[in-house]
């Protein structure tokens, strides 16, 4: 093997970005303090001096707080470098584009550069939403075009992912891993493909609980509330599209829809658009999901349990490890546990079910529905517990469930009846996501999980998720949920498919 196929790409010293936004600035800032020269331009009068105080502001304020001393920042702000035209870009040796998200703009601007550059430089977008394959396609030299794509807040989203196009070389893609990383950030590499990796993999968030709103399953409030005291994701899917913008929000959610020929995974909900053309944005126009009083959300008081005497409780043990928990919470409780193979007709029946309604899963088991009430056991019991009931159970039945597992002072959310519950529902779809994306080899195992746990805050990846909870429960739910509803939203990927019947750990490829 010759020393020429076996050598390191050089790295880049000088990098150009043309968009001086947020996005423009942080990618700047980065590079700057990873040791390149930046030359900063823009069409708008005036933006690069914004955007060179701007960060000379941040180093400032760095320096006062001990990060860094007088002498880095004088050094980083020295490498800030102004073009006054976008021919002053020629020295560079990769210059990114944080422009405008139109896919004519992005080519527009980069047949113009290629006149300028040399044939060595790389072309970098910044894009979000479009084809990277597509945008190079306008250019000379579609080898050196590719995808590198930051999230806001630049220098605190620790992640960029690194697409490649069709056509891009192996050497541009090396050298844009290895400048991501001495900017001190987890590159993610990924197919060119819509919504890239992080985007893609967050479609399930959202959607799935405005499925679960949609079937008043349970209110805004109440989802958010189980999916971070229960699901333990830093908050709940309706303040994240609040916090997002429905108008930033609806328009991704039917952009990946639709460039993947209405993939049933990725079904938008019409809530969205309704909310959308009433102006209820979110937090920048003041009312959303939730309303807001000079910035600050207004979360509703949680219902209030009405006490109720203790009577006898009868557990399902379909399900042998909830059973168990259980019936330790039922005796801390103190309440009277029946222990028979059928309950009496005074006992409150509770239900452990999986991918179910408590409605099927008490007919099933031959039970009077009346008495019957079901408990999501997928997190355990620790810091929130969901419980539903049939449309016949009745109120006494209700209110001692509730009692029952708010014995302790754990919170409790009551749902209408729904095939998953919300932890469950929202979960497993996460998961499926996140497996069929790397059915799709869009990247590898462990670049999901970790992209995804930097780029949406989740507690875990998609496929470490589904390890944690197990491969064979979320198979359980999704297929209940296919069998019940008969959407192929619930279809299970053939990577979790396989890895459940196999006991294989999702993240593993092989």
């Amino acid at each position: 093997m010759d020393s020429e196929s076996t050598s390191t790409p050089p790295p880049f010293t000088t990098l150009g970005i043309v968009g001086t936004g947020a996005m423009g600035r942080g990618i700047a800032q980065l590079a700057a303090q990873a040791g390149l020269d930046v030359m900063l331009f823009d069409v708008k009068e005036g933006a690069v001096q914004e955007a060179k105080a701007f960060i000379n502001g941040l180093w400032q304020r760095s320096v006062e707080k001990q990060r860094i001393n007088a002498e880095q920042a004088q050094h980083y702000s020295e490498r800030l470098i102004e073009a006054s035209e976008l021919a002053a870009l020629a020295p560079c040796d990769i210059v990114v584009e944080a422009i405008v998200e139109k896919l004519e703009a992005k080519q527009g601007l980069f047949g113009d550069l290629e006149a300028i550059l040399s044939q060595q430089a790389v072309l970098a977008t910044n894009t979000s939403s479009l084809s990277v394959t597509a945008i190079a396609a306008a250019c000379q030299h579609p080898e050196r075009v590719i995808g590198f794509h930051f999230f806001n807040p630049v220098p605190l989203m620790k992640i960029a992912e690194v697409i490649p196009g069709l056509r891009t070389t192996d050497e541009v893609t090396q050298r844009v891993n290895a400048l991501g990383q001495s900017m001190g950030h987890f590159t993610a590499q990924t197919t060119d493909t819509p919504g890239f990796l992080v985007n893609h993999a967050g479609r399930a968030f959202g959607t799935e609980a405005l499925r679960l709103l949609g079937e008043s399953v349970a209110d805004p409030a109440t989802i958010d509330r189980i999916m971070v005291d229960q699901g333990g994701f830093r908050m709940g899917p309706f303040t994240l599209l609040d916090l997002t913008g429905l108008d930033v929000s609806h328009a991704v959610m039917e952009s990946v829809y639709h460039q993947y020929y209405e993939e049933a995974r990725f079904r938008p909900s019409p809530l969205t658009r309704q909310r959308l053309a009433a102006g209820l944005l979110g937090r920048k126009t003041g009312e959303g999901f939730y309303r807001y009083e000079e910035g600050k959300q207004q979360m509703p008081d949680e219902p209030v349990i009405k006490p109720t005497s203790p009577c006898p409780v009868w557990i399902s043990q379909e399900d042998p490890e909830s059973a168990r928990a259980l019936t330790a919470l039922v005796n801390a409780a103190g309440w009277p546990l029946e222990t028979g193979t059928q309950p009496t007709e005074q006992a409150l029946c509770l239900l452990t079910p999986f991918g179910e309604d408590a409605t099927s899963c008490s007919l099933r088991q031959g039970l009077n529905a009346k008495q019957c009430v079901a408990v999501d056991m997928l997190a355990g019991l620790d810091k929130r517990r969901s419980l539903m009931a049939t449309p016949i159970t009745h109120s006494t039945f209700i209110q001692a469930a509730q009692n029952l597992l708010n014995h302790d002072g754990t919170p409790v959310s009551t749902l209408q009846d729904s095939n998953g519950f919300v932890l469950q529902r929202i979960i497993a779809c996460i998961v499926n996501v996140g497996a069929d994306i790397a059915q799709q080899g869009v990247a590898e195992p462990t670049t999901i999980d970790r992209a995804v746990e930097l780029g949406l805050g989740y507690p875990f990846g998609p496929l470490r998720m589904g390890d944690h909870y197990g491969a064979t429960r979320i198979m359980t739910i999704l297929t209940n949920l296919l069998e019940a509803t008969g959407d192929p939203r619930y279809r299970p990927s053939p990577w979790l498919r396989r890895r459940a019947a196999l006991k294989m750990s999702l993240t593993v490829a092989k």
